[in-house]
């Protein structure tokens, strides 16, 4: 195909993210994003619920595994960020050349990382169970998942890099497939893995951690497809795929603050479920179960802002502030709306979600009371989510590392290590709405003096 051809191909998606209403163009973007992401998370839910059938020990091993898994998870959306940011930046600037460089050489960064984590998850899966608890059946469920999540996740990374691409030229619809396509194959391949229907082996815990990659393996072939037939300006970066010092640099100077705000949440999870233990096994089960619920209000919020990152780049790169402010005041009022109901939602039937676990006694009393104190700092979420990723799209990434470190390490862990010396559980719970607060106050400050600062320097120009 000539090169005309592709460029006429491309050049609607991008017109549409310099012209089209603001609104009417956020919302077109994140539909397909917040879809696939509803979806992910309730794979996420029926991925638990089915290990929830085998015992509470083996929940607790999936609860006790996402630290692991979380840091697996932020290098690669981290990396995305960063990746995707630049391109949508270049295409905003008219350097095609470029994006496909900075395309080429995120998709390196990938392999490498995936080839790290491999060799942690093989060498460390295991000891890092044995030094949470004693529970042999626990240590030996937690070690199966972690080996096989971190040891095959080439599969993860290659996923999350073909959506960045395609959401980074505004092809969300298409990125949706890719995750849709994931997600539906977990979902059917975990009860027949977990407990060997169908002529399958009974794997149980480990057999979850195999539907996972799996899905993620025949969800990056759909991606590979995707991009080479969608997107026609980014298509020559598969041949490009390679280490660039310099852009290299500049992918994690934007991905950075993403990549250590979820390393942080990843030790900070660690650490809570430490300070959990010592009330009682069930309380980690209903910290990993609420992770799980939370997903369905959080998702459809960070669809919502990844469609807002390249939007925001594009106008950033081509110079058009009144176009960047409009659309992350829809965003941010669209975020804390729906962070809004799902605080009523949580608040009106937690039991109804913990139930879903099959909970004992014990965890469902926990469960109730903690999803109703936790419920209360969504709204103040919402907000700095979508703060912290305006100041990263248009070049200030420290700000929202600054309000990570200051909600989870300075606020988070040091008020729920006091108030769990009270001996009183609920009162851990507390913690997490008085850190939210913080991040609140921060991300207003910071994402205000953002914008104050671009404007100054469009104006200077």
């Amino acid at each position: 195909m000539s090169q005309t051809t592709d460029n006429n191909m491309h050049e609607p998606s991008q017109n549409r993210m310099g012209t089209q209403p603001e609104g009417r163009l956020l919302f077109s973007m994140a539909l397909p994003m917040t879809v696939s992401m509803l979806f992910q998370a309730l794979y996420n839910v029926v991925d638990s619920y089915f290990v929830a059938q085998l015992s509470q020990d083996a929940m607790n091993a999936v609860s006790l595994a996402f630290p692991m898994q979380s840091l697996l998870i932020a290098f690669s959306v981290g990396t995305g960020v960063g990746m995707s940011a630049l391109i949508s930046r270049a295409l905003g600037e008219k350097h095609e050349d470029r994006a496909r460089e900075i395309a080429g050489t995120g998709m390196f960064l990938f392999l490498l990382t995936a080839a790290v984590f491999c060799l942690i998850g093989l060498s460390f899966g295991r000891r890092f169970f044995a030094v949470q608890t004693e529970n042999a059946v626990i240590v030996r469920y937690g070690g199966d998942y972690l080996h096989v999540v971190m040891g095959i996740s080439i599969f993860l990374y290659a996923q999350v890099a073909m959506e960045r691409l395609l959401q980074s030229v505004g092809r969300t619809d298409k990125s949706m497939i890719i995750q849709l396509t994931g997600a539906a194959v977990n979902i059917v391949l975990d009860p027949l893995f977990i407990f060997g229907y169908a002529g399958f082996p009974r794997l149980e815990v480990m057999g979850a951690a195999i539907a996972t990659v799996i899905g993620q393996g025949i969800a990056a072939a759909v991606g590979v497809f995707l991009n080479l037939k969608y997107n026609p300006v980014l298509r020559d970066s598969f041949r490009m795929v390679g280490f660039r010092g310099r852009i290299a640099a500049d992918i994690y100077r934007i991905a950075y603050p993403s990549i250590l705000m979820q390393s942080i949440g990843s030790l900070t999870t660690f650490c809570m479920n430490q300070i959990l233990l010592g009330f009682t096994e069930a309380a980690t089960a209903v910290y990993g179960v609420y992770f799980k619920l939370q997903s369905f209000i959080f998702m459809p919020v960070f669809g919502l802002n990844n469609a807002m990152v390249p939007i925001i780049s594009y106008n950033y790169g081509a110079g058009r502030m009144d176009r960047v402010r409009r659309t992350y005041r829809t965003a941010i009022a669209a975020a804390v709306s729906f962070m809004a109901l799902g605080t009523v939602v949580f608040m009106a039937i937690p039991a109804l979600l913990i139930g879903i676990f099959n909970p004992s006694d014990e965890m469902l009393s926990i469960g109730i009371r903690a999803m109703r104190i936790i419920a209360i700092h969504f709204p103040f979420a919402g907000f700095s989510i979508i703060a912290g990723s305006v100041c990263q799209s248009i070049g200030n990434p420290f700000h929202s590392l600054l309000i990570s470190v200051c909600r989870q390490v300075l606020v988070l862990l040091p008020v729920a290590f006091l108030f769990s010396l009270t001996g009183v559980l609920d009162n851990v719970w507390l913690a997490f709405p008085a850190a939210e607060l913080v991040s609140f106050t921060l991300s207003f400050f910071f994402l205000r003096k953002t914008i104050r600062g671009a404007l100054a320097k469009f104006h200077a120009e």
